[in-house]
């Protein structure tokens, strides 16, 4: 009986006892010594698949040997065709050996310098730090699905490759943005066979995954709930409005926080560091200076990287120009801190900008490397983002307030940076009404002519409209007392829908009607010199005021010291006037 190597431990194993061999993990059904490795003649027409096979044919051995490239380019020879004839030239396959290292000499200095482990990471000590859950799970050998939610540049994508790393899991990376239903599928079912046949669990870590669309998501969840696959997901959007119920379910959601001052501090130190580390000692400083990114890999300064000191030390550590950055004179500290500012914690841009630093000229001038630096950084701002809502109710809760200078401040900057004007004068209908109210009657006019303005005369001249809107509402008295009393009628009405309209109050319009008691006892309020009375609300609210009285401050709390504190901060240290009335009241 012919005998045929294992595809995973490669031992020779009876053909009839591949497949049992296979189920038993290989550790049954050995094929002796001395059996033959190849079928006999009579038995050639059931030919193997070429993976069990040790003798393989041409057209198998150049796909797994070389690229893949037609027999025409790797032999040399002409093609034929029935309209012109030409010849291609033989490719050599030194030219295809220095390919990775030409993808990683493109690569950015951000990719370039990723962690190689979990002692390199910075920030996120909520998640990584010694007493966190994600530590505790490490430990256990157990983190299940996660998905990763935080601003970009944060350490995401890092962190989902380090936790591969750290379980000695398969790792599959997809990003939503270029990939499919089928290469997820194509990915399931490799992880459901390399954990039947190998025992050996496969991380998928899925980029954007809020990208994709409710149906795609729901491709995962056998997957997941019988622990086929262990999912971490990374988004930058809010899981809950992205990502459907069932697949929040079966996941754990850790939130990733804006990397810190000190954080990107000491990730352009050891970027730096790792930098100086990959250039040849023997060369120059002035040609190290000129030249400082060419060929930088990201385990040059393995040795270096290994810091002893906890991150919270390294990371605080003054950065002076003196010291290992010497050859780098144009990385001054003014230069670090603005690359700071800028990157506004995102890891990727403070080292896309030190990336510039470096590779510019070493006697530029400083004022202006640092103008550079600043038109390079474009505003972060997503009109569909988180931001794009934070900012919108800064605003609103600025007029609220009666800070005029806050809201101003929120205004420009969401006009800044591109916020639809239409959007934020639509915002100033609703708070004119929700918070000025009753108090003043202009203020839902002048918002509706905001508004109006916008659409006629648009961007840039529509943000002095705005800004007088929003000056308006923000020094106008505030009442809410209208608001308020929705919201309660809204309650009782929701209480019981059916309950019926009293008679006097109800429509006649036909003689039917009248007689079957519509509007009777009704009394028409101008047909009296004084005040009539009629049953206007259902008999279970009888007597319930919905609307207070002006000066009704009953249900309204009182707080001493956020008054006292108010006093402080914005009344420059001297009472309320209204504090003894409010006090008689109470």
């Amino acid at each position: 009986m012919p005998s045929v190597s294992c595809p995973i431990c490669l031992q020779l194993v009876l053909e009839e006892n591949i497949n049992k061999h296979l189920d038993s993990g290989c550790s049954i059904h050995v094929a002796p010594q001395g059996e033959p490795s190849s079928q006999p003649k009579n038995t050639a027409s059931k030919k193997l698949a070429p993976i069990f096979s040790k003798i393989r044919d041409k057209h198998t051995s150049a796909l797994a040997d070389g690229p893949l490239v037609p027999p025409s380019i790797t032999q040399g020879t002409p093609t034929t065709s029935k309209k012109r004839k030409f010849e291609v030239p033989s490719l050599s396959s030194k030219r295809f050996k220095g390919t990775p290292s030409n993808f990683k000499s493109a690569m950015p200095l951000a990719e370039r310098l990723r962690p190689q482990c979990l002692d390199q990471f910075f920030g996120q000590k909520h998640l990584i730090g010694p007493d966190s859950i994600l530590t505790s799970m490490l430990d256990s050998g157990i983190i299940g699905s996660l998905i990763l939610w935080g601003p970009p540049g944060c350490g995401k994508t890092t962190l989902a490759r380090l936790l591969a790393q750290h379980m000695d899991c398969n790792f599959r990376e997809l990003s939503a943005t270029s990939s499919g239903t089928n290469d997820v599928r194509a990915v399931l079912e490799e992880a459901k066979a390399t954990l039947s046949l190998t025992r050996r669990k496969t991380i998928l870590f899925l980029d954007e995954v809020h990208r994709f669309s409710k149906a795609q998501q729901d491709v995962f969840l056998p997957c997941v709930e019988q622990g086929q696959i262990q999912m971490i997901g990374a988004t930058t959007e809010n899981p809950s409005f992205r990502l459907t119920g069932a697949l929040l379910s079966r996941c754990r959601v850790l939130v990733l926080e804006r990397l810190t001052n000190d954080d990107i501090r000491g990730i352009i130190t050891s970027a730096v560091e790792r930098v100086l580390a990959s250039v040849p000692r023997e060369q120059p400083e002035s040609e190290r200076a000129a030249s400082p990114l060419v060929g930088t890999e990201p385990m040059a300064s393995q040795n270096m990287l290994s810091r002893s000191q906890p991150q919270s030390e390294s990371s605080q550590a003054p950065i002076s120009c003196d010291g290992p950055f010497l050859p780098y004179v144009q990385l001054t500290d003014r230069v670090i801190s603005s690359i700071v500012s800028l990157s506004t914690g995102d890891a990727r841009t403070a080292l896309s900008l030190l990336e510039l630093v470096l590779a510019s000229k070493p006697d530029r001038d400083e004022d202006t490397l640092l103008a550079s630096l600043r038109q390079s950084v474009s505003a972060s701002y997503d009109r569909v983002g988180d931001s794009h809502y934070d900012m919108i109710s800064a605003l609103h809760k600025s007029i609220r307030g009666s800070h005029g200078s806050a809201a101003m401040y929120w205004l420009a900057r969401m006009l800044t940076v591109g916020e639809d004007p239409l959007y934020i004068a639509r915002r100033l209908v609703v708070c004119a009404s929700e918070d000025i109210g009753l108090a003043d009657a202009h203020a839902l006019p002048l918002a509706m002519a905001a508004l109006q303005a916008c659409q006629v005369i648009g961007m840039p001249e529509c943000r002095i409209n705005l800004a007088h809107c929003v000056g308006y509402l923000s020094e106008a008295p505030k009442c809410t007392r209208a608001y308020e009393a929705y919201n309660r009628a809204e309650v009782a009405a929701k209480s019981d829908l059916t309950m019926p309209v009293p008679m006097a109050v109800r429509n006649a319009p036909t003689a039917l009607m009248k007689e079957l008691g519509y509007a009777e006892g009704y009394n028409y309020n101008p047909s009296f010199q004084h005040p009539v009375h009629n049953d206007y609300l259902p008999i279970a609210f009888r007597g319930d005021k919905f609307l207070k009285e002006v000066g009704d401050l009953s249900n309204k709390d009182w707080n001493e010291r956020e008054l006292l504190r108010w006093e402080q901060e914005e009344n420059g240290g001297q009472l309320w006037e209204g504090r003894s009335s409010a006090q008689h009241c109470r």
